[in-house]
């Protein structure tokens, strides 16, 4: 890599900013480090394993340790890989500022590009000692070759993990090219992966595991400014994700997660005859088939939407799915009553935000009776509480609903065929959930109100959900097996 003139950042092999000088001054390399992390740093191990919660100062402890090898062997050279061209470079700034604390003079740092704003090839630190780190974006190809001590960085993140591995590591155990060694770290992702087998199986690496709570033991919180409760209970409401909090921050290996409705499975079931929206002189209307409602409640952060389905026959149709955006609960209330008195059952969300709504929609003298068989009630509107068994059932129902004989349609609208793939069947240590990323639209709302709809008007079967995921020949998404029950 041969630096070229000072040049605008991003120019080709530029050197990125000027070299820095160490200050006597400054705290000692590992001072500031936190317990767990000095216990990773500390261990003598030749290969070592992290599973690690986001978050938790994972790369600042991998460079704090390869920088202090840098300043204690002139001639060092550490290889950083790292999941992408972002993640690469801020790795090499935590570098960059572990070296100043350790008094070890930068005599330059050059990235390569093949041009102005193109991706980077290579970023290169060079110590006036001789020590050099080359941090690279993951990739089979540059890594392959290089005999030297090696990071791993987010390693489950890669671009195909498999490939880098095989690239790699024969350079790293060659006892002819010396004895250098292996860091890797990464947060979980998923059980399909290189991470996760090395983490999984004796192979005699060293292994650390730091979740979230063990962070905040160690100080995580404090250093942050603020108490373990409070630092946990904001990570955890910003993320809004039950199973993504199990693998991000408490190192769970969630074992399949895969899209519940293919787009093949989802057209079957299109018609340009099932409807988004209904006159208010449809809802009045008497005679027709019978309407079952399922309302997902929403208030602020997603929408409410109220699914319709009309039975004519032995198929259900979608006569309108509407969607509150934003509405105080006492508008929603005004436009529900209507289609409440028309509709012949109704499953209501009784989760979080839903639960008074709901509560006033069965209150004494409201006109609309709870259904609650165990209490021997046989009103219209169940409340329904999202327990895991709970979504199980009405999402396994809703995939076996989709699955040929189908006798469902949905509209053919983008919004709605997007909400319903966006849902994800999720299977971590053998228990089936369901879950779907939060978007500027909601999540998933439209999904979960024809689950609720479908609920109500009793289709398929009460199954447990569960499908076994299969590869069907020549496919290149995954199909699900399971029982298919006549309506």
């Amino acid at each position: 890599m041969k630096p070229a003139r000072q040049g605008p950042r991003g120019g080709a092999g530029r050197r990125a900013t000027p070299p820095t000088k160490g200050k006597a001054n400054r705290r000692g390399l590992y001072e500031i480090l936190l317990p767990y992390q000095r216990a990773f740093v500390d261990d003598a191990a030749r290969f070592k394993l992290w599973l690690a919660s986001r978050q938790v100062g994972k790369s600042m402890a991998m460079a704090a340790e390869a920088v202090g090898a840098c300043a204690a062997h002139p001639g060092d050279l550490w290889v950083v890989l790292s999941a992408g061209e972002r993640q690469a470079l801020e790795f090499m700034e935590k570098a960059r500022q572990w070296a100043a604390a350790c008094e070890l003079e930068e005599a330059e740092m050059l990235e390569d590009r093949a041009h102005r704003g193109a991706l980077i090839k290579a970023a290169e630190i060079r110590w006036q000692n001789g020590s050099r780190m080359i941090a690279l974006p993951a990739n089979a190809s540059t890594a392959r070759g290089y005999a030297a001590n090696l990071i791993l960085d987010e390693f489950a993140f890669h671009d195909d993990p498999d490939a880098i591995w095989r690239g790699i590591y024969p350079s790293i155990a060659n006892p002819l090219k010396g004895e250098f060694k292996l860091r890797i770290a990464s947060t979980a992702n998923g059980r399909s992966n290189r991470f996760h087998d090395l983490w999984a199986k004796p192979n005699g690496y060293a292994k650390h595991r730091t979740t979230i709570h063990d962070a905040v033991a160690g100080g995580l919180a404090a250093k942050a400014g603020k108490s373990g409760e409070e630092f946990i209970a904001e990570l955890k409401a910003g993320l809004d994700d039950p199973e993504g909090w199990a693998q991000e921050f408490e190192c769970e290996f969630i074992d399949t997660s895969n899209v519940l409705l293919p787009y093949e499975l989802i057209a079957g079931a299109e018609s340009a005859e099932a409807t988004e929206q209904r006159d208010p002189a449809w809802w009045a209307a008497r005679g027709g088939g019978a309407v079952y409602l399922g309302i997902d409640f929403g208030r602020t952060t997603d929408p409410t939407v109220c699914w319709a389905l009309e039975r004519v026959g032995d198929v259900l149709w979608t006569r309108e799915v509407l969607v509150l955006q934003g509405m105080a609960t006492p508008e929603q209330e005004r436009i529900l009553q209507l289609r409440l008195t028309r509709a012949a059952r109704v499953c209501f969300d009784h989760t979080g935000a839903g639960v008074g709504l709901g509560d006033y929609l069965v209150r004494p003298g409201s006109g609309f009776a709870e259904w609650k068989p165990a209490a021997h009630q046989f009103g219209k509107i169940e409340l329904c509480t999202f327990t895991p068994e709970f979504k199980r059932r009405i999402f396994g129902r809703l995939r076996r609903t989709f699955e040929a004989p189908v006798r469902l349609r949905v509209p053919v609208a983008t919004a709605v065929r997007e909400d319903l793939h966006a849902m994800q069947q999720v299977v971590n240590n053998g228990q089936f959930n369901y879950w779907a990323p939060r978007t500027r639209e909601g999540h998933s709302d439209r999904c979960t109100a024809l689950a609720l709809a479908l609920e109500a008007a009793g289709e398929v079967d009460r199954g447990s959900g569960g499908f076994e995921p299969i590869t069907l020949p020549g496919r290149e998404h995954r199909a699900w097996q399971g029982r298919r029950m006549p309506v």
